[in-house]
């Protein structure tokens, strides 16, 4: 939100109130209160009639400082809030003297001036990441008496910021008004259906706004130095993250805000939808599964879209009996084939549902002020939501999924859950305002839940579009309605990439775009990127996606890339592992895995998937695509060819090919098996190890089907031949295979 009539003055109807100085500082063991008075205090009368800021200073675990600005503290608790993981029992460090004040976390410090106006500085290991200057708080008061209170920190020269959810526009965010709400606006405007008051700077700190409320950020877009956010009310809460790399960000960040579960093996195959408004039955659906498997085209799940339902009667969670008469007999003709099986949902209950009544008879759907259920006909006719503020609501809808679930249903679609109304009254007085975001991060919770309790830790996933901060504990999420361009691919991309620069570990999208039918030539583009990504749907909304409604190539592609992502198992199962583990994101952008590569800061059209293969889809008809390399020899693992950083590439590429660069001195496991994505990974596995130098060694890790580790492998260099040994774990069978431009050798155990 913008306040400033340019620099020096306010927009008309406004008036600001700033801390002019610290009267005094409150020690405790853990914490540091600072007051700070409006206006400086030169004699005992300016005491009077004087506001007065109350700014606390506090550590919720290692590496990261917690501010609390507050004008009046009186209010009532706010809710939600996040669920944040404290620990209370890190070393906090709490000095006070003459001239400053510090508490210090870890690495992490901030330092206020106690002489002189405001001036609180944010330090690790004693270099400075940020601050908090005389100009940088305010509290606002609008003509109609509304209050505001905003934080502007310090943007250096040449920083960058990223994050703030799954945004479709500019990756950078310099210079950007991003307004944290929660919004069905698809992938081509300024809205978003993942929030996330997070963003991630490059010079190696992150800021967390502690308020899923709607939050104003202003990138260097109220004051060009200076990153502003604003919330509406008397307080403000934010949490400053160390690094000093993006990934050591994310890790503390995450671990405050919940790690990304650990997701099935089975998820991450080739996902194939009834599409959306598709005409289907058991007949149709069959016919899918079976051109796929004539065609040799691995497939893992079968998702049913809204229509497996009757129309008019979403959610009923009860399928149409017309399309489909005997649906525990198909999904267990689904199961014999070896598939899995998603349905889709919503939180949304029409009127004309079974559930309406039954919901509003229970207390169990969402109310307004004078006690009438909330309604109204956007999406479905009459449709009423369901409240996850009360326990008994949250149980009442997990037990009809309960019943899909025994039916053999394995996963669903959580679609939905961004048009929250604020006209409303919540089960447990919540704060509309705050629930308004919150919700999705209820709903996600509830669904996930039920299928953790029933598959197990490390069985449950969703398909969830909408979320907030800590959503990335309910994995996978995708990336909404887009069209299905090449101009849409590559904002689906930059929405990715945002999203994982906001501690979200999985990513999916739409497969050839989600509105209208793509050219053939863009579905076939589109098909290497959606299977080089952390999970890979076919989807679409007025028309299938089975590649043969295309072309007899796209279905060459389709296998192609199909193939080569089960046989990258290994590889990727560690990179999820490192997700679920470290909160470091499968799909990563290039400036988090060389921060200190100035030539990656803007990069948004390419990404590393995991640690070591550098990807870079293809957004044209003719197959033209520039990439830029990092320094050092890059290997493409389609062809073999050698090219050096640091600069660019530009190369032309057949639909069969993108490019996919291997970094030097990696170890990529190549699987044995290559239309499944479920098998040992470790037996008969070839490790292809990329231009390593003499004497290097390497280490490989193998992981198993439980999320740990089958193998560890190390690899050493000597005198150009490739010397190998099991050092933990059992691997009886596995190939070594040398790619380098200096030597050749290979090694089979």
């Amino acid at each position: 939100m913008k306040f400033s009539d340019g620099y020096w003055q306010l927009r008309a109807g406004l008036t600001r109130l700033r801390p002019a100085e610290v009267e005094s500082v409150a020690a405790g063991e853990r914490e540091l209160t600072v007051y700070a008075p409006a206006k400086r205090i030169e004699r005992r009368g300016d005491t009077l009639n004087q506001p007065m800021f109350t700014v606390t200073f506090s550590s919720p675990s290692r590496g990261v400082i917690g501010v609390r600005i507050a004008h009046h503290l009186g209010g009532l608790p706010a809710r939600p809030s996040y669920r944040l993981n404290t620990d209370d029992g890190h070393p906090v460090k709490v000095d006070v003297g003459a001239a400053e004040a510090r508490l210090t976390s870890g690495e992490l410090s901030v330092v206020i001036a106690l002489d002189g106006p405001w001036d609180v500085r944010f330090e690790q290991d004693g270099k400075p990441l940020t601050s908090s200057g005389e100009r940088s708080i305010g509290l606002i008061t609008d003509a109609d008496g509304k209050h505001y209170l905003h934080e502007q920190l310090a943007l250096g020269v040449g920083e960058t910021i990223y994050g703030l959810g799954e945004r479709f526009g500019a990756f950078v965010k310099n210079g950007q008004v991003v307004d944290s709400w929660n919004a069905d606006g698809g992938t081509s405007s300024e809205q978003a259906y993942k929030n996330v008051p997070f963003y991630l700077s490059s010079k190696g700190y992150g800021v967390l706004v502690d308020s899923p409320a709607r939050v104003s950020f202003e990138v260097g877009s109220e004051v060009t130095s200076r990153n502003q956010f604003s919330v509406e009310g008397q307080e403000l809460g934010y949490y400053v993250f160390a690094g000093p790399t993006p990934k050591d960000v994310l890790r503390r960040y995450t671990a405050l805000t919940g790690r990304p579960a650990r997701v099935p093996a089975w998820s991450m195959g080739l996902w194939l939808s009834t599409s959306f408004t598709t005409d289907y039955t058991e007949e149709t659906t069959s016919g899918f599964v079976a051109g796929m498997a004539e065609r040799d085209l691995p497939l893992s799940v079968f998702h049913f879209d809204c229509f497996w339902m009757r129309q008019f009667h979403w959610c009923d969670l009860l399928w149409d009996p017309v399309a489909f008469p005997d649906p525990a007999g198909m999904v267990g003709r689904l199961k014999d084939r070896g598939l899995r099986v998603s349905l889709w949902i919503n939180p949304y209950i029409a009127q004309r549902s079974v559930l309406f009544e039954e919901g509003r008879r229970l207390g169990y759907l969402v109310k307004r002020v004078d006690g009438s259920v909330w309604q109204w006909d956007l999406w479905q006719a009459g449709m009423a939501i369901v409240d996850f503020t009360n326990p008994d609501a949250t149980a009442w809808y997990r037990s009809k999924l309960q019943a899909l679930v025994d039916l053999g249903v394995d996963c669903f679609k959580t679609d939905f859950g961004e048009r929250i109304p604020t006209d409303v009254v919540w089960y447990d007085g919540s704060d509309p305002e705050r629930m308004h975001n919150y919700y999705a991060q209820l709903y996600n919770a509830a669904v996930f839940g039920l299928l953790e309790e029933n598959r197990g830790e490390g069985e449950a996933v969703l398909f969830a579009r909408s979320a907030t901060a800590g959503g990335q504990q309910f994995p996978v999420h995708w990336g909404g309605d887009c069209e299905s361009t090449f101009e849409a691919m590559a904002e689906s991309l930059r929405g990715g990439l945002s999203l994982a620069a906001s501690g979200f570990g999985y990513w999916s999208h739409d497969i050839g775009g989600f509105e209208g039918t793509p050219d053939p030539a863009i579905f076939k583009r589109w098909v290497p990127f959606g299977l080089l990504s952390s999970h890979s749907r076919l989807h679409g909304s007025s028309s299938y996606r089975v590649p043969w409604a295309f072309d007899e190539e796209a279905v060459d592609v389709l296998r192609k890339f199909t193939k080569l992502k089960l046989s990258l198992m290994p590889y990727l199962m560690n990179a999820a592992a490192e997700a679920h583990q470290d909160g470091v994101p499968m799909m990563r952008p290039m400036v988090l895995e060389f921060p200190d590569d100035p030539g990656a800061a803007y990069l948004d059209r390419q990404y590393m998937l995991g640690p070591d293969l550098l990807v870079a889809p293809v957004m044209s008809f003719d197959g033209d695509v520039s990439v830029y390399l990092p320094r050092g020899r890059w290997t493409s693992l389609l062809t073999g060819e050698v090219l050096a950083g640091p600069g660019w590439v530009r190369q032309t590429h057949a639909f069969d090919s993108l490019p996919m660069l291997v970094r030097e001195g990696a170890v990529i496991p190549i699987g044995a098996v290559d239309d499944r994505p479920e098998y040992d990974w470790a037996d008969g596995v070839e490790l292809h190890w990329f231009e390593p130098g003499e004497g290097q060694t390497a280490l490989v890790e193998l992981p198993d089907a439980d999320g740990g580790v089958a193998a560890v492998i190390e690899l050493t260099l000597h005198d150009g031949q490739v010397e190998s040994r099991v050092i933990a774990g059992v691997c009886e069978r596995y190939t070594v295979k040398l790619s380098s431009t200096t030597s050749a050798a290979e090694k089979t155990t």
